[in-house]
């Protein structure tokens, strides 16, 4: 099992920024992609962005330059950079991990954390 614990949402005006991280424990043997989704009122669950252990990046349209992911192995933590936000932005924000142990690939999910963008 792996356990994901979000923290650094709050709410924020128009333009401001904020830094989510999100920090792996347990059984985190295996994890390869790790990244963040956004959930807001009556839509989707959204992808924002990902990264690999090797530090490749991707990022939904929506966000390309204004946010950035990172990642540090060592301590197993993954922080999304969030600049000029927007109240579209506005969400839930679930940190998740892909793992995978041999032939079993599995995903885990934060309990999220609120980000509010007021314009």
């Amino acid at each position: 099992q792996v356990q994901l614990v979000e923290s650094g949402g709050g709410l924020v005006q128009a333009g401001g920024s904020l830094r989510l991280s999100c920090s792996a424990s347990g059984l985190i043997f295996g994890i390869n992609v790790m990244g963040w989704y956004r959930q807001a009122p009556g839509k989707q669950r959204d992808l924002v962005a990902h990264i690999t252990t090797g530090g490749i990046t991707d990022y939904a349209d929506s966000v390309k330059g204004r946010f950035t992911i990172s990642r540090d192995n060592a301590k197993n933590m993954v922080y999304l950079q969030m600049n000029v936000l927007k109240p579209d932005d506005t969400a839930v924000y679930y940190c998740y991990a892909d793992q995978v142990l041999g032939s079993a690939r599995r995903d885990y999910w934060g309990q999220g954390t609120q980000v509010t963008v007021s314009s």
